[in-house]
Protein backbone atom coordinates (compact mmCIF):
# COMPACT_ATOMS: atom_id res chain seq x y z
CA UNK A 1 0.00 0.00 0.00
CA UNK A 2 1.40 3.27 -0.88
CA UNK A 3 0.51 6.53 0.84
CA UNK A 4 0.16 9.58 -0.69
CA UNK A 5 2.48 12.23 0.22
CA UNK A 6 1.78 14.77 3.11
CA UNK A 7 1.94 18.50 1.99
CA UNK A 8 4.93 20.30 4.10
CA UNK A 9 3.89 23.97 5.52
CA UNK A 10 6.49 25.89 3.13
CA UNK A 11 3.44 24.76 0.30
CA UNK A 12 5.99 22.17 -1.09
CA UNK A 13 4.69 18.47 -0.78
CA UNK A 14 6.52 16.36 1.94
CA UNK A 15 8.21 12.83 1.25
CA UNK A 16 5.47 9.65 1.04
CA UNK A 17 4.89 8.91 4.20
CA UNK A 18 5.72 5.55 4.95
CA UNK A 19 3.29 3.11 7.06
CA UNK A 20 3.09 3.73 10.46
CA UNK A 21 5.05 0.18 11.33
CA UNK A 22 7.08 -0.01 14.65
CA UNK A 23 10.09 -2.41 15.19
CA UNK A 24 9.94 -5.45 16.03
CA UNK A 25 9.81 -5.98 19.90
CA UNK A 26 12.69 -8.44 20.43
CA UNK A 27 11.74 -11.52 22.75
CA UNK A 28 11.33 -11.32 26.40
CA UNK A 29 12.98 -14.58 27.48
CA UNK A 30 16.27 -13.68 25.21
CA UNK A 31 17.06 -10.24 27.58
CA UNK A 32 18.80 -10.12 30.79
CA UNK A 33 17.44 -9.96 34.10
CA UNK A 34 16.86 -6.45 34.79
CA UNK A 35 19.44 -4.29 37.14
CA UNK A 36 18.00 -2.61 40.49
CA UNK A 37 17.97 1.24 39.53
CA UNK A 38 20.64 2.93 40.65
CA UNK A 39 21.53 7.10 39.67
CA UNK A 40 22.89 6.51 36.73
CA UNK A 41 20.36 4.94 35.14
CA UNK A 42 18.74 6.99 32.47
CA UNK A 43 14.97 6.38 31.50
CA UNK A 44 13.09 7.91 28.40
CA UNK A 45 10.61 10.12 28.43
CA UNK A 46 7.08 8.88 27.79
CA UNK A 47 5.74 11.09 24.50
CA UNK A 48 3.85 14.17 24.71
CA UNK A 49 3.69 14.68 28.99
CA UNK A 50 5.08 16.81 30.94
CA UNK A 51 9.14 16.10 32.21
CA UNK A 52 9.82 14.99 35.43
CA UNK A 53 10.50 18.05 37.39
CA UNK A 54 13.99 17.41 39.86
CA UNK A 55 14.97 20.33 42.26
CA UNK A 56 17.99 20.35 40.72
CA UNK A 57 17.20 21.63 36.81
CA UNK A 58 17.18 24.63 35.27
CA UNK A 59 13.15 26.05 34.42
CA UNK A 60 13.40 24.29 31.03
CA UNK A 61 12.76 20.75 32.63
CA UNK A 62 9.25 22.65 34.13
CA UNK A 63 7.74 23.08 30.18
CA UNK A 64 4.53 21.51 29.95
CA UNK A 65 3.84 19.86 26.58
CA UNK A 66 0.96 19.66 24.77
CA UNK A 67 -0.74 16.87 23.20
CA UNK A 68 1.22 18.15 19.80
CA UNK A 69 4.35 17.25 21.57
CA UNK A 70 5.27 21.18 21.52
CA UNK A 71 4.74 23.40 24.60
CA UNK A 72 1.64 24.79 25.52
CA UNK A 73 1.02 28.72 24.88
CA UNK A 74 -1.35 30.36 27.07
CA UNK A 75 -4.28 32.03 24.47
CA UNK A 76 -5.36 35.49 25.88
CA UNK A 77 -8.70 36.53 26.81
CA UNK A 78 -10.68 37.58 23.38
CA UNK A 79 -11.37 41.04 23.94
CA UNK A 80 -14.43 42.48 23.00
CA UNK A 81 -14.88 43.80 19.16
CA UNK A 82 -15.70 48.04 18.78
CA UNK A 83 -18.08 47.43 15.91
CA UNK A 84 -19.43 44.28 13.63
CA UNK A 85 -18.48 43.60 10.78
CA UNK A 86 -15.60 43.22 8.07
CA UNK A 87 -16.26 39.51 8.41
CA UNK A 88 -13.83 36.74 8.35
CA UNK A 89 -15.06 33.61 5.92
CA UNK A 90 -13.75 30.44 7.43
CA UNK A 91 -14.23 27.03 5.13
CA UNK A 92 -14.24 24.11 7.19
CA UNK A 93 -12.70 21.78 4.71
CA UNK A 94 -11.42 17.98 3.95
CA UNK A 95 -12.66 15.57 1.69
CA UNK A 96 -12.81 12.66 4.03
CA UNK A 97 -16.08 12.50 6.19
CA UNK A 98 -15.86 11.80 9.32
CA UNK A 99 -13.30 13.81 10.67
CA UNK A 100 -15.35 16.18 12.32
CA UNK A 101 -16.10 18.92 9.95
CA UNK A 102 -19.46 19.80 11.24
CA UNK A 103 -19.05 19.62 15.00
CA UNK A 104 -15.62 21.91 14.83
CA UNK A 105 -18.32 24.19 12.33
CA UNK A 106 -21.12 24.14 15.03
CA UNK A 107 -18.56 24.06 18.44
CA UNK A 108 -16.39 26.57 17.19
CA UNK A 109 -18.99 29.23 15.79
CA UNK A 110 -20.57 28.47 19.45
CA UNK A 111 -17.48 29.15 21.72
CA UNK A 112 -17.07 32.62 19.20
CA UNK A 113 -20.08 33.57 19.89
CA UNK A 114 -19.44 33.47 23.53
CA UNK A 115 -16.38 35.68 22.48
CA UNK A 116 -18.80 38.60 21.36
CA UNK A 117 -18.63 38.04 17.89
CA UNK A 118 -21.24 37.62 15.56
CA UNK A 119 -21.27 34.09 13.69
CA UNK A 120 -22.92 32.92 10.34
CA UNK A 121 -23.10 29.17 10.06
CA UNK A 122 -23.43 28.46 6.69
CA UNK A 123 -24.57 24.50 6.17
CA UNK A 124 -22.89 24.16 2.59
CA UNK A 125 -23.31 20.21 2.81
CA UNK A 126 -26.43 18.40 0.88
CA UNK A 127 -26.30 16.05 3.72
CA UNK A 128 -27.36 18.94 6.62
CA UNK A 129 -25.74 17.29 9.22
CA UNK A 130 -25.18 21.37 9.98
CA UNK A 131 -28.64 21.93 10.00
CA UNK A 132 -29.99 18.91 12.14
CA UNK A 133 -27.58 19.56 14.30
CA UNK A 134 -28.25 22.63 15.33
CA UNK A 135 -32.58 20.74 16.15
CA UNK A 136 -33.92 21.55 12.63
CA UNK A 137 -35.59 19.49 10.49
CA UNK A 138 -34.51 18.70 7.12
CA UNK A 139 -38.03 18.48 5.71
CA UNK A 140 -40.00 21.61 7.10
CA UNK A 141 -37.40 24.15 5.69
CA UNK A 142 -38.82 26.29 3.42
CA UNK A 143 -36.17 27.85 1.85
CA UNK A 144 -32.47 26.86 2.20
CA UNK A 145 -29.43 27.94 0.58
CA UNK A 146 -30.27 25.99 -2.85
CA UNK A 147 -32.78 28.83 -2.88
CA UNK A 148 -30.27 31.52 -2.10
CA UNK A 149 -28.12 30.19 -4.84
CA UNK A 150 -30.14 29.51 -7.96
CA UNK A 151 -33.34 32.18 -7.32
CA UNK A 152 -31.72 35.86 -7.40
CA UNK A 153 -35.11 36.83 -6.18
CA UNK A 154 -34.36 35.32 -2.89
CA UNK A 155 -32.51 37.50 -0.21
CA UNK A 156 -30.01 36.65 2.50
CA UNK A 157 -32.56 37.48 5.25
CA UNK A 158 -35.38 35.15 3.68
CA UNK A 159 -33.13 32.42 4.06
CA UNK A 160 -31.17 32.94 7.67
CA UNK A 161 -32.41 31.45 10.94
CA UNK A 162 -31.55 31.64 14.22
CA UNK A 163 -29.43 28.95 15.57
CA UNK A 164 -30.90 28.70 19.28
CA UNK A 165 -27.21 30.33 20.36
CA UNK A 166 -27.09 34.30 21.04
CA UNK A 167 -24.79 35.56 18.25
CA UNK A 168 -25.07 33.04 16.17
CA UNK A 169 -27.09 32.47 13.22
CA UNK A 170 -27.47 29.77 10.15
CA UNK A 171 -27.94 29.36 6.60
CA UNK A 172 -29.49 25.64 6.36
CA UNK A 173 -29.14 23.41 3.93
CA UNK A 174 -31.00 19.96 3.05
CA UNK A 175 -30.75 17.00 -0.17
CA UNK A 176 -32.01 20.08 -2.58
CA UNK A 177 -28.10 21.07 -2.51
CA UNK A 178 -27.28 18.02 -4.38
CA UNK A 179 -29.10 19.59 -7.43
CA UNK A 180 -26.78 22.49 -7.32
CA UNK A 181 -23.32 21.20 -8.39
CA UNK A 182 -24.93 20.37 -11.60
CA UNK A 183 -27.12 22.95 -12.50
CA UNK A 184 -24.32 25.43 -11.66
CA UNK A 185 -22.09 24.06 -14.19
CA UNK A 186 -23.89 25.81 -16.69
CA UNK A 187 -23.69 29.33 -14.81
CA UNK A 188 -21.59 32.00 -15.80
CA UNK A 189 -18.35 32.40 -13.01
CA UNK A 190 -19.97 29.01 -11.71
CA UNK A 191 -16.93 29.07 -8.66
CA UNK A 192 -17.55 32.59 -7.62
CA UNK A 193 -22.00 31.93 -7.40
CA UNK A 194 -21.48 31.77 -3.29
CA UNK A 195 -18.92 34.37 -2.77
CA UNK A 196 -21.53 36.77 -4.97
CA UNK A 197 -24.35 35.29 -2.53
CA UNK A 198 -22.75 35.67 0.85
CA UNK A 199 -21.47 39.13 -0.07
CA UNK A 200 -24.72 41.36 1.97
CA UNK A 201 -23.52 39.13 5.09
CA UNK A 202 -19.47 40.25 5.20
CA UNK A 203 -20.92 43.98 7.09
CA UNK A 204 -23.22 42.34 9.33
CA UNK A 205 -20.79 39.47 10.68
CA UNK A 206 -17.58 39.02 12.25
CA UNK A 207 -17.11 35.08 11.55
CA UNK A 208 -18.64 33.48 8.10
CA UNK A 209 -17.88 29.56 9.24
CA UNK A 210 -18.81 26.78 6.11
CA UNK A 211 -19.26 23.62 7.04
CA UNK A 212 -17.86 21.68 3.60
CA UNK A 213 -19.51 18.24 1.81
CA UNK A 214 -16.70 15.90 1.84
CA UNK A 215 -15.26 15.99 -1.41
CA UNK A 216 -13.44 17.96 -3.52
CA UNK A 217 -16.10 19.32 -6.20
CA UNK A 218 -17.64 22.03 -7.11
CA UNK A 219 -19.67 23.12 -4.05
CA UNK A 220 -16.65 22.53 -1.90
CA UNK A 221 -14.47 24.91 -5.08
CA UNK A 222 -17.13 27.34 -4.34
CA UNK A 223 -16.57 27.60 -0.61
CA UNK A 224 -12.81 28.08 -0.95
CA UNK A 225 -13.12 30.97 -3.57
CA UNK A 226 -15.62 32.41 -1.14
CA UNK A 227 -13.39 32.00 1.70
CA UNK A 228 -10.10 34.17 3.50
CA UNK A 229 -9.01 30.73 5.09
CA UNK A 230 -9.01 27.20 6.08
CA UNK A 231 -9.28 24.96 8.65
CA UNK A 232 -8.69 21.56 8.34
CA UNK A 233 -10.25 19.14 10.70
CA UNK A 234 -8.26 16.35 10.62
CA UNK A 235 -8.74 12.68 12.68
CA UNK A 236 -5.95 11.69 14.66
CA UNK A 237 -6.23 7.99 12.63
CA UNK A 238 -3.40 7.13 9.83
CA UNK A 239 -5.68 6.86 6.90
CA UNK A 240 -7.05 10.21 7.49
CA UNK A 241 -3.56 11.82 6.71
CA UNK A 242 -3.57 9.76 3.78
CA UNK A 243 -5.76 12.49 1.50
CA UNK A 244 -4.57 15.66 2.83
CA UNK A 245 -1.64 16.03 0.00
CA UNK A 246 -5.16 15.99 -2.06
CA UNK A 247 -6.75 18.87 -0.43
CA UNK A 248 -4.05 21.07 -0.66
CA UNK A 249 -3.30 20.46 -4.34
CA UNK A 250 -7.06 21.62 -4.60
CA UNK A 251 -6.53 24.67 -2.49
CA UNK A 252 -3.25 25.80 -3.96
CA UNK A 253 -5.07 25.47 -7.81
CA UNK A 254 -8.09 27.84 -5.72
CA UNK A 255 -5.75 30.13 -4.82
CA UNK A 256 -3.54 30.49 -7.71
CA UNK A 257 -6.37 30.66 -10.28
CA UNK A 258 -9.56 32.21 -8.33
CA UNK A 259 -8.53 33.40 -4.88
CA UNK A 260 -5.01 34.86 -4.37
CA UNK A 261 -6.11 36.35 -0.92
CA UNK A 262 -7.21 31.92 0.58
CA UNK A 263 -4.36 30.72 2.77
CA UNK A 264 -4.66 27.64 5.90
CA UNK A 265 -5.37 28.72 8.83
CA UNK A 266 -4.60 25.68 10.84
CA UNK A 267 -4.85 22.08 10.51
CA UNK A 268 -6.97 20.58 13.92
CA UNK A 269 -6.25 17.41 15.59
CA UNK A 270 -9.30 15.57 16.76
CA UNK A 271 -11.26 12.79 17.74
CA UNK A 272 -7.72 12.38 19.55
CA UNK A 273 -6.84 9.81 22.22
CA UNK A 274 -3.06 10.33 24.19
CA UNK A 275 -3.72 7.03 25.63
CA UNK A 276 -3.18 5.36 22.31
CA UNK A 277 0.44 4.88 20.74
CA UNK A 278 -1.36 5.43 17.52
CA UNK A 279 -2.80 8.76 18.17
CA UNK A 280 0.60 10.08 19.40
CA UNK A 281 1.88 9.04 16.22
CA UNK A 282 0.35 10.47 14.17
CA UNK A 283 0.16 13.71 15.53
CA UNK A 284 3.88 13.27 15.65
CA UNK A 285 3.79 13.02 11.78
CA UNK A 286 1.23 15.78 11.44
CA UNK A 287 3.11 18.15 12.83
CA UNK A 288 6.48 17.65 11.14
CA UNK A 289 4.80 17.88 7.65
CA UNK A 290 2.32 20.63 8.38
CA UNK A 291 4.53 22.69 11.86
CA UNK A 292 3.12 25.94 13.16
CA UNK A 293 0.27 25.01 11.10
CA UNK A 294 -1.11 22.57 13.71
CA UNK A 295 -3.36 24.20 16.29
CA UNK A 296 -1.89 23.46 19.48
CA UNK A 297 -5.58 22.92 20.84
CA UNK A 298 -6.11 19.53 19.93
CA UNK A 299 -10.19 17.76 20.16
CA UNK A 300 -10.18 14.43 22.46
CA UNK A 301 -13.10 11.86 22.22
CA UNK A 302 -15.72 12.17 24.34
CA UNK A 303 -19.56 10.72 24.28
CA UNK A 304 -20.71 14.33 25.19
CA UNK A 305 -19.99 15.54 21.61
CA UNK A 306 -22.81 13.01 20.63
CA UNK A 307 -25.21 13.27 23.22
CA UNK A 308 -24.96 17.14 21.93
CA UNK A 309 -25.93 16.30 18.79
CA UNK A 310 -28.74 14.14 19.84
CA UNK A 311 -29.39 17.36 21.44
CA UNK A 312 -29.56 19.42 18.53
CA UNK A 313 -26.72 22.37 20.39
CA UNK A 314 -23.57 23.09 20.74
CA UNK A 315 -21.62 21.26 23.59
CA UNK A 316 -20.47 24.47 24.91
CA UNK A 317 -24.55 25.16 26.09
CA UNK A 318 -25.36 21.06 26.50
CA UNK A 319 -21.98 20.58 28.72
CA UNK A 320 -20.69 23.79 29.12
CA UNK A 321 -17.73 22.12 31.54
CA UNK A 322 -16.86 19.33 29.68
CA UNK A 323 -13.57 19.09 28.52
CA UNK A 324 -15.28 19.01 25.06
CA UNK A 325 -16.62 22.75 25.76
CA UNK A 326 -13.72 23.78 27.19
CA UNK A 327 -11.39 22.16 24.49
CA UNK A 328 -12.85 24.50 21.54
CA UNK A 329 -13.18 27.39 24.09
CA UNK A 330 -9.50 26.93 23.67
CA UNK A 331 -9.49 26.81 19.84
CA UNK A 332 -11.35 29.94 18.91
CA UNK A 333 -8.68 31.73 21.55
CA UNK A 334 -6.32 30.19 19.37
CA UNK A 335 -7.84 30.63 15.73
CA UNK A 336 -8.72 35.08 17.08
CA UNK A 337 -4.75 34.89 17.71
CA UNK A 338 -4.24 33.96 14.79
CA UNK A 339 -5.99 36.13 12.36
CA UNK A 340 -4.99 39.29 11.08
CA UNK A 341 -5.57 42.17 13.79
CA UNK A 342 -9.45 43.50 14.22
Amino acid sequence: MSGAGLPGPDGGSAHEMPPLVRPPQPDPAAQPRPTPRDEHTVTQPIPFERPLESPSAGPAADVALGPTGRPMPVFPEPGPVAEHGRARVIAMCNQKGGVGKTTTTINLGASLAEFGRRVLLVDFDPQGSLSVGLGLNPHDMDLTIYNLLMDREVTLDDVVVPSGIPGMDLLPSNIDLSAAEVQLVHEVAREQTLQRVLAPALDRYDVVLIDCQPSLGLLTVNALTASDGVIVPLECEYFALRGVALLKTTIDKVRERLNPKLEIDGVLGTMFDGRTLHSREVMERLVSAWGDKVFHTVIRRTVKFSDATVAGEPITSYASSSTGAEAYRQLAKEVLTRWPAE
